[in-house]
């Protein structure tokens, strides 16, 4: 018999069950689906992650108080960074174009009627430049208002619309702990950052928020969480790491290096923190793949399940077919093909929902998934290799089935 003589009668004989055929492709085509989906899921969260940290500005470095390790202990908390090490980083790196250290809160605020809970940011006035963050309208603090300690903040856009819905933004007052201050900006609509979200924040001048809400934390003066610094160019970036970690060293007296004495900063570039993210985000995907693949390999115990029973139902098939002269070789052949023809044929219904599901999600969700050919060609080549694995035992077993105890049962 002829290979496509075997197709021929391999789906006659799956049209012939249909719904049989389809219940067994079921595992397979949620597997496809699933696997296919992940990745594009995963693949699209990583896009997604790196489009939010270049909003940022490409060549932003982050300059944090202590070290991953300092931060787990709570018995002795990290040396913290002031504004004097911000002035020190402006001043003495050559490598840096701006810096803009901050100082981080939260608080209700109040306007009218309307509260909301929102994130608090003190800065200096070159933060929206480092950070690359624009001004809808009116403006941004100045440096005048930060020597007077003015008591006027720029709000996100989302504040801005819970408290001031009916419009007329700029000029009203908004209550932070019994305290009014002015509206002089709106930033643009930037939407959420790693499950921040942006637009819910409150940006006053830094010494205004230690006036006024924080304090001095620090006897070396005012205390920041986080100094944000732009180098000259992309190209400087490392170098003004290096330059950066330096000076903070010789500063908080770590550059000794007869005496065993640890950081108490982390100076971490956008790329950095963009492998990081791109870390999590690839191993989750491997996760959600590897868990979405299990139901590949139910699926082609199902297969191996169903043709054992066809076996059985067949038999006096196999039996006829041998004593006319069909090889084993042909019975094998038959019985594989059938195994294979359900695992490709699911893997190719998988296909199309995963790649539909994917775009559905690109249309309705930020994340921009895209179909990965690798995933397709990795997800159908193994449906079919799983329909061929679990489909030769069964057909091992009709091969080698006795003719004549076939024949008895007619």
């Amino acid at each position: 018999m002829d290979t496509w003589e075997s197709f021929r009668m391999a789906g006659k004989t799956l049209a012939a069950n249909r719904m049989r055929s389809t219940l067994t492709m079921l595992g397979i085509i949620i597997g496809n689906a699933s696997v296919i989906l992940m990745v594009g899921v995963g693949q699209g969260a990583q896009k997604y992650a790196s489009q939010q940290f270049q909003s940022l500005g490409t060549d932003v470095i982050f300059v944090i108080t202590g070290t991953d390790n300092a931060r787990r202990n709570v018995i002795a908390p990290p040396n913290r960074l002031v504004l004097a090490d911000a002035d020190a980083i402006a001043t003495q790196v050559p490598t840096v174009r701006g810096v803009a250290p901050q100082i981080n809160g939260s608080e209700l605020a109040i306007a009218g009627n309307n509260t909301k809970r929102a994130t608090l940011i003190g800065t200096t006035d070159t933060y929206a430049k480092v950070r690359n963050a624009d001004v809808s309208s009116g403006r941004f603090f100045n440096e005048e208002d930060i020597k007077r300690n003015a008591r006027v903040v720029t709000i996100g856009a989302a504040i801005a619309k819970e408290l001031f819905p009916q419009g007329n933004v700029l000029g009203q007052s908004v209550r932070i702990r019994s305290t009014s201050y002015e509206v002089i900006g709106i930033m643009s609509e930037k939407g959420a950052f790693l499950g921040t979200n942006q637009d819910d924040t409150i940006f006053l001048p830094i010494t205004t928020m230690t006036s006024q809400l924080t304090g001095k934390t620090s006897p070396y003066g005012i205390s920041v969480q986080v100094i944000n610094v732009s180098a000259t160019s992309n190209e400087t970036v490392d170098a003004a790491q290096f330059q950066i970690s330096n000076l903070l060293r010789l500063r908080h007296r770590t550059a000794d290096a007869s005496v065993n004495t640890e950081d108490t900063f982390t100076v971490r570039t956008q790329q950095d923190a963009l492998e990081i993210v791109g870390n999590i985000t690839g191993a989750l995907t491997i996760l959600l793949a590897a868990i979405a693949g299990i139901s590949l390999l139910v699926g082609g115990i199902g297969i191996m399940n169903i043709m054992l029973v066809s076996v059985t139902e067949r038999t006096q098939e196999i039996g006829l077919r041998k004593a006319i002269g069909a090889a084993p070789s042909d019975i094998l052949t038959q019985f594989t093909i059938e195994a294979v023809i359900l695992s490709l044929l699911g893997g190719a219904i998988g296909t199309g929902i995963g790649i539909g599901g994917i775009m559905l999600i690109a249309a309705t969700t930020p994340l921009q998934a895209g179909v990965s050919i690798s995933a397709i060609a990795l997800a159908v080549s193994v449906s079919g290799g799983i329909g061929l694995f679990f489909g030769i035992f069964p057909a091992r077993q009709a091969a080698k089935l006795d003719p004549i105890v076939a024949l008895r049962s007619i």
